[in-house]
């Protein structure tokens, strides 16, 4: 049902654009012949009833569009981008799984300590920071400054070349992993010292069971279900890209793409992405309530 509501807005998007799709791609001064012609090729003089069921069978045929600017299918420009994407922002996931739960769980144990603190402090003012002024940053000090690492992403057309070139990607990956470190360590933070108060946890010490124990083979299994939502919650971003940080790092995936295409008026492609994204936003939650089913017992489907 979402998903259909989503195809119904992105729809009527391209329909409530003033002067239609016509006069918004062919700019205020076009001829009205022009504007007649336009509409014919592209199917708009239909009743939008008719035009739907069109463009759903379209869907269905995996037919996304053709955009106005290269004259390429839509799904053709994604199955360019999408691999590059999902290469970066997973990457990207991964560190920062890898980061901030070890990290919410040392806080939550060392809670209201000096340490605490210190790294509150720093998930505050990374969580705090816009991307695109972070990796900003990041290329004065590592790319300007000291000439470390180069200022821009892999410039290639396919995600072999990112392979290829692991030093470009470091700061683009650096850039999103320290954003994702500051959010979910906080939720790991939460709800590690949520569960540190529960009955279970006071049985296993009083057991014997050691510190390590108690927070890896007990703590952390029930504290991470937060995480596991996060994660789900990514999926949009790791298979859309992340417009800000492509644009900024100049990386050729499905952030830069839609940026792109926003600036030429490219339509059809702004529209088939705000598809995928709802598409895989559904997906996503789907598979987080799934994961809750493998990571906590208690938790039963019928």
């Amino acid at each position: 049902m979402v998903i259909v509501l989503v195809s119904i807005i992105t729809f009527l998007l391209l329909h409530l654009l003033p002067g239609g799709a016509a006069r918004a791609m062919l700019g205020v001064r076009a001829t009205p012949s022009s504007v007649r012609a336009f509409n014919i090729a592209n199917g708009y003089n239909h009743p939008l009833p008719l035009q739907y069921v069109s463009y759903v069978d379209r869907l269905f045929h995996g037919n996304l569009g053709f955009s106005y600017k290269t004259n390429e299918p839509v799904s053709t420009l994604l199955s360019q981008d999408l691999p590059k994407s999902a290469y970066l922002s997973g990457l990207a996931l991964i560190f920062t799984v890898l980061i901030a739960v070890p990290l919410g769980i040392y806080q939550a144990v060392r809670r209201n300590k000096p340490d605490d603190y210190a790294l509150t402090s720093l998930s505050f003012v990374g969580y705090s920071m816009p991307a695109f002024w972070l990796g900003l940053l990041l290329i004065a000090v590592f790319a300007v400054y000291t000439k470390l690492l180069p200022p821009e992403a892999p410039q290639t057309a396919g995600v072999g070349g990112a392979f290829s070139d692991p030093k470009a990607m470091i700061l683009p990956v650096l850039t999103l992993t320290i954003v994702g470190v500051a959010s979910f360590s906080r939720y790991m933070r939460s709800s590690a010292i949520e569960n540190l108060a529960q009955d279970y946890i006071r049985t296993a010490r009083a057991k014997g069971v050691t510190k390590r124990g108690v927070l890896y083979r007990h703590l952390l299994r029930n504290a991470i279900l937060p995480i596991v939502t996060l994660i789900g919650l990514s999926l949009p971003t790791l298979m859309s890209g992340n417009l800000v940080t492509e644009s900024v790092f100049n990386y050729p995936g499905v952030g830069l793409l839609f940026w792109n295409s926003a600036q030429a008026r490219d339509y059809p492609v702004l529209l088939a992405l705000t598809l995928v994204v709802g598409v895989l936003t559904v997906v996503g939650n789907l598979l987080a309530d799934i994961a809750y089913g493998i990571v906590d017992r208690r938790v039963r489907y019928a």
